[in-house]
């Protein structure tokens, strides 16, 4: 990807302040683009801060339904291509709250895409999901697969393809969709996922995708868009990291990376029963059209993400004082 597809190009970027999108923050502002990010919430350890990007990225605070604002945002910093990161992207918060699912997920991708037109950017990113695929009887998933997702946090994405895909057809943007497989990696401090709760639990006592391979994909797509796609077009692209991972298999590797081989997995979880059980998607039209492909293996990926749990538990909570010395390892990990 050529370096001067980003150079000084206003970009409009979604849950720019989240787990992936505070990657992707930091490889688009790596190859010298001018960030504007909408941040709904202010965290004391959001992404942003964790990158140690505050001061590199403008920041537009804001919601996604509130559609005056993601209009006024996207004219005024004249962006000229927008990353749609941002969701309500839990599977469990899906199941109790799907009303407000369908709003972020839904009206958010609409009220954007609606701004979006009004302002002549022709050029969207769209964040959706393996979800989308539901439980299909085949293995692995290909874009042409049947969208089969129906639980709420998976049928909110279905809808986003669908509204993106009227508004390819009907108003001629160029609107290219990655459906990524779950990613992982430092900065991540939801709990309540797989990863971050085992690399919880072994420094205290079902395909996957590491977080900096999901920000090089946002930015070839992103390129992708910009140089090869025709008005009215509307693409999407499986990225994974390879061969499906059972949680037992995954379990059993960050134990074993992490040296507390003491530990025995228990079988269990409240939020098992709302998760799709077999997922593994097939990236072969990502590697042959935007030759991009993962760089990080689940071990060594695993290893890196280790490592940063290992620097973040071990301070306990970040501090303004902490600020210099967090965005200062994130960066080491990142570019490893």
């Amino acid at each position: 990807m050529a370096a001067s597809v980003w150079r000084d190009r206003a970009v409009f970027l979604t849950g720019g302040n989240g787990f992936v999108g505070s990657w992707t923050a930091r490889a688009l502002v790596d190859a010298g683009a001018r960030v504007v990010a909408l941040v709904r919430d202010r965290v004391p350890n959001g992404g942003l801060r964790l990158q140690g990007l505050l001061d590199r990225v403008s920041c537009v605070h804001g919601d996604l339904l509130d559609a005056p604002l993601l209009q006024r945002a996207v004219a005024e910093y004249e962006v000229t291509v927008c990353l749609h990161l941002g969701a309500q992207a839990m599977v469990g918060v899906a199941h109790r709250c799907p009303t407000g699912t369908f709003g972020a997920n839904v009206m958010g991708t609409a009220n954007l895409l609606e701004a979006c037109r009004l302002a002549g950017v022709r050029h969207v990113v769209l964040a959706s999901s393996d979800k989308v695929y539901g439980a299909a009887d085949r293995l692995p998933y290909r874009e042409d697969t049947p969208l089969l997702g129906s639980a709420p946090y998976e049928a909110s994405k279905v809808c986003a393809e669908l509204a993106a895909t009227s508004y390819a057809r009907t108003y001629g943007l160029s609107i290219a969709a990655a459906r990524c497989a779950n990613v992982y990696g430092g900065g991540d401090l939801n709990f309540s996922r797989l990863v971050p709760e085992t690399m919880r639990a072994v420094l205290a006592g079902r395909g996957y995708l590491y977080a900096e391979d999901a920000a090089r994909a946002y930015l070839s797509l992103g390129a992708h868009c910009l140089t090869r796609m025709r008005p009215g077009e509307m693409e999407v692209f499986n990225f994974g990291w390879g061969r499906g991972v059972s949680v037992l298999e995954l379990v059993e590797r960050i134990i074993r990376i992490s040296g507390a081989t003491t530990l025995v997995p228990e079988a269990g979880g409240a939020g098992a029963g709302h998760e799709i059980q077999d997922q593994w998607l097939d990236s072969t039209r990502a590697r042959e059209v935007l030759r991009w492909c993962p760089e990080i293996d689940l071990d060594r990926g695993l290893a890196l993400t280790l490592d940063w749990y290992r620097g973040h538990l071990g301070h306990g909570r970040p501090t303004a004082a902490d600020d210099e010395e967090v965005g200062t390892a994130w960066t080491s990990l990142s570019r490893d």
